[in-house]
């Protein structure tokens, strides 16, 4: 995992060597309940809910993935000025 940052944006980018995802899964890779791997568990809202949340505050996610080289997301989070609570 490293961050930095880009004019308004707070960038966390997240790498696994793992599987990759095919270009055929890309488009349904945020989606509910959405699994390509039965092998592993999960539910399938973890992507889905993390992209919510970051578009709901103003942010949104970028993957680059190749199959059999693992992936990265790319979160941009918008950076805000003010005081905190």
């Amino acid at each position: 995992m490293r961050a930095h940052v880009k004019p308004g944006y707070t960038v966390l980018e997240v790498h696994d060597n793992g599987l990759g995802i095919e270009p055929t899964y890309r488009p349904r890779l945020f989606h509910m309940f959405q699994r390509f791997h039965t092998h592993v568990e999960g539910s399938g809202i973890g992507l889905y809910m993390v992209k919510r949340m970051v578009e709901n505050a103003g942010g949104h996610i970028e993957v680059h993935s190749q199959p059999g080289a693992g992936t990265t997301f790319f979160v941009h989070l918008l950076q805000v000025s003010g005081t905190t609570a």
